[in-house]
């Protein structure tokens, strides 16, 4: 059957569908979503949505999380990277069980409960974060960020969650969409349309980066974070990857060293670690906690 989609209306086509679909789920009025010439530019949701305004929109999610984070004291965070499709062990175990005696099933459920060891070590983390962060001035205070997803996201808003600490969630609004998990602070969960600026916002308060096994937004945002760091663009924080046998088998820094492509100091910008506190004492030793 033929496309409906001509390649000259794809090349032409304004899309910002994700956006928009996320506006039409919460309208006040929805004849407010109408074009209207006479209202008020900046209560225009057609006109905020237009191509020519993408720099306005831009200019909004840099200010609107920044904000609303300086209102309520977030000042330094440590950021959580990993995968959204890891489960809590007690999920792992459940899966594992309606496996049952099916092959086809045992092998992912078998996956799922070892990589259930990490979320329960992004939340155990996380805790440890907290658990300090809530016997120091405000001003001193580490707070919990994550993309605000599922998974090892999940798991590190949930650690502070625990212990009775505020956590940040940056979340995305993808085609297949991602809902905040419940463990974000609801006045701490804020959503993006652009990648770019949700990478930004994860930088300009982290203190820490940890990044935990993950699939190309992990790397994504690691290497971001690690580019800005060897550029001097950022200042130095620690980068702790935590899961050594997983980071070492998915990225060989020998052979980028062989080649000459990273110099040898750049090496030391990774920390590798496989236990909670092992991540803590890394970041509670670099700025003397």
């Amino acid at each position: 059957m033929e496309s409906t989609h001509t390649l000259p209306h794809l090349l032409t086509e304004q899309r910002l569908s994700d956006a928009w679909a996320d506006v039409l789920k919460h309208p006040v009025d929805a004849t407010v979503l109408k074009p209207n010439a006479h209202r008020l530019a900046f209560a225009d949701p057609e006109f905020l949505l237009r191509r020519d305004t993408r720099g306005i929109r831009i200019q909004l999610e840099m200010l609107k999380p920044d904000l609303d984070q300086i209102e309520q004291g977030v000042d330094n965070t440590v950021v959580v990277f990993g995968s959204a499709r890891f489960v809590s062990p007690e999920q792992a175990q459940e899966l594992w069980e309606q496996a049952g005696d099916d092959a086809r099933l045992q092998a992912p459920a078998q996956r799922q409960k070892r990589n259930a060891l990490h979320y329960a070590h992004a939340r155990e983390f996380a805790r440890l974060v907290a658990n300090y962060s809530t016997m120091q001035p405000p001003k001193q205070r580490l707070f919990i960020c994550t993309g605000g997803g599922p998974g090892i996201m999940e798991a590190a808003n949930r650690g502070a969650h625990d212990a009775g600490a505020p956590t940040v969630g940056l979340n995305i609004v993808l085609p297949h969409e991602q809902h905040a998990n419940p463990y974000v602070t609801p006045s701490l969960s804020f959503k993006f349309h652009y990648f770019a600026m949700r990478k930004m916002h994860f930088m300009i308060r982290a203190k820490a980066l940890v990044a935990f096994p993950g699939g190309f937004g992990t790397l994504d945002e690691l290497f971001e974070v690690v580019t800005l760091v060897q550029t001097k663009k950022a200042q130095p924080v620690p980068i702790v990857l935590f899961g050594s046998d997983y980071w070492k088998r998915l990225i060989n820094l020998d052979v980028m060293l062989e080649e000459g492509v990273i110099s040898p100091e750049d090496v030391n910008l990774f920390h590798y670690v496989d236990e909670p506190h092992a991540a803590w004492d890394i970041i509670a030793r670099f700025y003397g906690l």
